[in-house]
């Protein structure tokens, strides 16, 4: 197992310094998922609050560029790219959020920050129709770039 990077010798945490690190180019995309009963759903279009799923992708791409101030040891990063797909299925909306850059570090963390508002914001403006709403899946599916070379996540056995 690899050594955590965020912690000193001594054990304290510390923010990693990158400065000898070549920028390339990286990207992630990450996954969340909120599942609803289908009432809620079919009231989506109806919202008196806006449109749910448009609010979420804007929410989304809003939290990307502001993961530095959310989660204190990471790095302040210029996003070249910040997107959020919603798509409504079955049993709930499945968010996609990608985030991309040329940096000396990776956009692992705005990806999944982009994912999680936007699930957060679709409980938000859904939860006066019923609170047993649940926010699922929150996952990376893949980046690019980097020491660490590429990931993608392999699919999940009986899913």
């Amino acid at each position: 197992m690899k050594k955590l990077s965020h912690f000193d010798a001594a054990g304290s945490p510390r923010m990693v310094d990158v400065s000898a690190k070549p920028e390339t180019r990286r990207t992630a995309r990450a996954h969340a998922f909120v599942r609803m009963r289908r009432a809620v759903l079919d009231s989506l279009p109806a919202n008196p609050k806006g449109n749910p799923l448009e609010i979420a992708r804007i929410a989304g791409i809003a939290a990307a560029k502001k993961t530095a101030d959310l989660i204190p040891l990471c790095h302040p990063l210029m996003l070249a790219h910040a997107d959020v797909e919603v798509r409504v299925e079955k049993t709930g909306v499945r968010i996609i959020a990608s985030a991309a850059t040329t940096a000396q570090t990776g956009v692992e963390m705005e990806a999944l920050t982009a994912a999680a508002v936007a699930a957060l914001t679709v409980y938000d403006m859904t939860k006066a129709l019923d609170k047993s709403i649940e926010i699922q899946d929150l996952y990376l599916i893949e980046k690019t770039g980097g020491k660490s070379g590429d990931y993608r996540r392999e699919k999940d056995k009986g899913r």
